[in-house]
């Protein structure tokens, strides 16, 4: 039910939804701001977002931690329209139509602040990339 059709919707995907995907959707959410609709999800979702992840992204000035790490449903994949898996394997369902990107990036899982950084900055390099790509600003 996207009453707006020219706002893109997004669905990052890892296996807990506790560091990479999480990260992911908070950078794209704070650089896209409404332009894009973000969701994040993980095929088997820990209890609580890895507290160094929560840490190096508030190194960056973005507040992850009140977020909660979501189980990956069908209707999310259905409602969005790219698909981006980091680490998930066979366990994200596929769907005709959509578009998916497969981003293979280290899991912060059991990493110190210091593993999670480069992290970090790889996952905001490609939502900049993302973000140019499936919500181009407006040319003036």
């Amino acid at each position: 039910m996207n009453t707006l059709a020219q706002q893109p919707s997004v669905l990052f995907v890892c296996v807990h939804n506790a560091g990479r995907s999480q990260m992911a959707a908070a950078f794209l959410t704070h650089l896209a701001g409404d332009r894009v609709q973000v969701r994040s999800a993980g095929s088997a979702p820990a209890a609580t977002v890895n507290p160094a992840v929560v840490e190096a992204m508030a190194e960056a000035g973005i507040d992850v931690s009140a977020e909660v790490p979501k189980v990956l449903t069908v209707e999310a994949v259905q409602a969005s329209d790219v698909v981006i898996t980091m680490g998930c394997g066979d366990t994200c369902p596929v769907f005709p139509g959509k578009r998916y990107l497969d981003w293979e990036l280290n899991d912060p899982a059991g990493q110190g602040v210091d593993a999670v950084r480069p992290i970090r900055d790889e996952i905001e390099k490609r939502i900049r990339g993302l973000i140019d790509e499936i919500s181009p600003a407006d040319q003036a």
